[in-house]
């Protein structure tokens, strides 16, 4: 399975994006997926995770009500949807899936995309 995030970029305080993460390859195997997001100079966290069929979701209470995390398993792509960001979001924004490979579980992880809120 290979992760590609798109939709980052530059944005005001108070602004929306939505990011994307488009899986390809072996999708059969995808199970949960998730947002995780490092910023300059700490940790990564996660921000949201979403089960395989999407029913069930999680998040950082920092985003809540603020993000949604949603799926399109049709379209092998998971969507992040950020409303009014603040600077604090600021952070590269990676998705992570876990997929099953025989009785193992994998987790693969896209290369991340940059976010920057800007007042």
């Amino acid at each position: 399975v290979q992760l590609v995030e798109s939709g980052g970029g530059l944005v005001q305080t108070g602004g929306s994006l939505r990011l994307s993460c488009a899986a390809s390859g072996s999708t059969f195997s995808i199970n949960a997926m998730g947002w995780y997001r490092r910023a300059p100079g700490k940790q990564r966290e996660l921000v949201a995770d979403i089960t395989s069929g999407g029913g069930s979701t999680n998040y950082a209470d920092s985003v809540k009500g603020r993000f949604t995390i949603s799926r399109d398993n049709a379209k092998n792509t998971m969507y992040l949807q950020m409303n009014s960001l603040e600077s604090e979001d600021t952070a590269v924004y990676y998705c992570k899936a876990v997929t099953k490979v025989g009785f193992r579980y994998l987790e693969v992880w896209g290369q991340g995309t940059l976010v920057t809120v800007s007042s």
